[in-house]
């Protein structure tokens, strides 16, 4: 295969209205485009729907359907809040910290930044309950091999035990309050 980078990612919003103020005054993305059907093109089924999507720097974009005749939005209440959530990346920590700052002036709670050490992350919820995190890279090419050198392992550890291995402790070391190893060693 031949996979280049993500196109886009869809996910179902409450509101296209209140979803669209969101994105664009909140996050400042650009609201480039809609279509909207009575039909779903690919099941055929009936099923009207708006969809718009939101550009972000690198050409890709996040996506949202408002399905006024489908039942009302859940969630899936056997998976922690935290679990389900979309990263999305921010040049430094300068940005990342002045993006909390406007996020909270709009008057939307923020949790951190956390530091965890391959990245720093800030985390908040959008209109319709979805769990978003910006991210400040810090990973080196060193903790990449690092971690890389013991994924297999790790998948095979826990595959086994369904507990987490200790293998990548150093990660996140910090946010837990335990000393931080340097991936060095």
């Amino acid at each position: 295969m031949d996979i280049k980078g993500l196109h886009h990612v869809a996910y179902r919003c409450k509101n296209a209205r209140q979803t669209a103020d969101f994105y664009t005054r909140v996050l400042k993305l650009d609201y480039l485009m809609a279509v909207s059907e009575d039909r779903v093109p690919s099941t055929k089924e009936d099923s009207p729907y708006f969809h718009l999507f939101f550009r972000m720097d690198d050409g890709s974009f996040i996506a949202f359907f408002e399905l006024p005749e489908s039942p009302a939005m859940g969630r899936d209440d056997n998976t922690p809040q935290w679990v389900q959530h979309l990263a999305l990346r921010v040049p430094d920590e300068k940005t990342l910290l002045d993006c909390k700052k406007h996020i909270e002036s709009c008057g939307v709670e923020v949790v951190g930044p956390i530091d965890h050490t391959i990245c720093q992350s800030i985390y908040f919820f959008d209109p319709n309950g979805h769990r978003l995190e910006l991210a400040w890279s810090t990973v080196t090419p060193d903790m990449v091999e690092r971690l890389q050198r013991v994924s297999q392992v790790m998948l095979d550890d826990w595959d086994r035990t369904k507990r987490a291995p200790r293998h990548a402790d150093w990660v996140h070391a910090k946010a837990l309050g335990g000393s931080h190893v340097p991936p060095s060693q």
